[in-house]
């Protein structure tokens, strides 16, 4: 397998597929952590002669151009963060192109080898190597994650080593006690690592919408909260599944309500055996966040996906922020999974560095422990 060490890059194009997933409101990027994580291997390759024609997607736009999905502000803020010219779409250019949204092209989503290869043929003609650094899209069968590749010289670039590392750590060789935290809105998301990492961790932590399928399986009543009414037998197996392995599986006893999904909604915190029947569960409540700290702290290495309530809302937000805090103060190494919890955390006020590792990918990181084949891993020779 190369390296991004030994690709020779001096006076070539380098093909650098990168995940530029960021969320955009208004058109002003509100967190470009994944953007950041992306320039150690831009400036490695820059700074080894080479020129980069950087491919990346944002959305899911459905094969259609969509303005609201454009990658123009992610250029301009890709430009002031290396502090030098990005030329955007324009195909014959500087020595830094960024291309629009590759999903703008069914062709790159497609289900079609066939389809999907001419179009990994057209972006192999843009360049001369391919390195691999869009850890968020890995686990996509997709022309510039997994076609491309192959028909180029191809390395990973830093962020998926990085990626890759701390993921063996967590699947191989983790620091025992080994706590997951697990939140975000379905338990259908997450049933695959749930039942996976009931083998390997210690004690497994649910918060977030998914927890009121984990209350109803229980027999609790949840009032008008999430739930998949489907997916309360498969809980149930869960459960029984914990026990049976001496796994400590922490359900919230409180829960934070309000009558409606809305910034402005009243909280009130009630048992969490006593949801009113037309309140909505938004946050785990503040006893069970601290019930959640004082046993993450007790870990040596903590895996956290999935925010523990609305945190986008300052009255839901407190059970996230708990969360996040007992993290920093973990004595092992914690990391952060991607997407939402990533974005969380920066917004509640923490810095990257107060974390052992935030991850970039957050299904990418799920289905990696749930022992899945990731093809642009495999693409990559990883």
């Amino acid at each position: 397998m190369n390296s991004l060490a030994s690709l020779d890059v001096a006076g070539k194009r380098v093909f650098l597929r990168c995940d530029l997933n960021v969320p955009i409101k208004n058109g002003v990027i509100t967190d470009d952590g994944r953007i950041r994580a992306s320039l150690p291997t831009m400036k490695n390759l820059l700074e080894r002669g080479a020129s980069l024609v950087i491919g990346a997607h944002l959305g899911r736009p459905k094969g259609e151009f969509n303005s609201d999905l454009s990658l123009a502000p992610v250029a301009k803020r890709l430009q002031e963060l290396l502090g030098q010219t990005v030329d955007f779409q324009n195909k014959h250019a500087a020595s830094i192109l960024l291309l629009e949204n590759l999903r703008f092209n069914p062709a790159e989503t497609s289900k079609d080898d066939a389809e999907r290869a001419a179009f990994a043929k057209e972006l192999a003609s843009y360049a001369d190597v391919y390195v691999g650094d869009g850890f968020g899209a890995v686990h996509r069968k997709h022309a510039s994650v997994y076609d491309l590749p192959a028909l180029l010289e191809h390395a990973p670039g830093f962020l998926i080593d990085a990626e890759v590392d701390v993921l063996k750590k967590l699947t191989h060789s983790p620091i025992r006690p080994y706590g997951v935290v697990l939140g975000g809105a379905k338990v259908s998301d997450k049933i695959g690592v749930i039942s996976n990492l009931l083998s390997k961790v210690d004690v497994m932590a649910i918060g977030g919408g998914m927890v009121f399928t984990f209350l109803a399986a229980t027999g609790k009543e949840i009032g008008s909260s999430l739930v998949e009414k489907d997916l309360i037998p498969t809980v149930k197996e869960l459960i029984a599944t914990a026990n049976s392995k001496g796994v400590k599986l922490l359900l919230p006893e409180d829960i934070v309500v309000a009558p409606e999904f809305n910034a402005n909604a009243q909280p009130t915190v009630v048992p969490a055996d006593q949801i009113p029947s037309n309140q909505i569960g938004l946050d785990i409540g503040p006893l069970a966040a601290d019930a959640f700290a004082r046993e993450i702290k007790q870990c040596k290495t903590v895996f956290w996906n999935g925010p523990m309530g609305v945190f986008e809302f300052a009255n839901f937000a407190h059970g996230t922020k708990v969360v996040a805090q007992a993290l920093t103060e973990l004595d092992g190494i914690s990391v952060v999974g991607g997407g939402d919890s990533a974005a969380a955390v920066r917004a509640l006020g923490f810095k990257d560095s107060d974390f052992g590792y935030i991850s970039t990918g957050g299904g990418a990181s799920l289905e990696y422990l749930e022992g899945k084949v990731l093809p642009g891993l495999q693409a990559l020779g990883l």
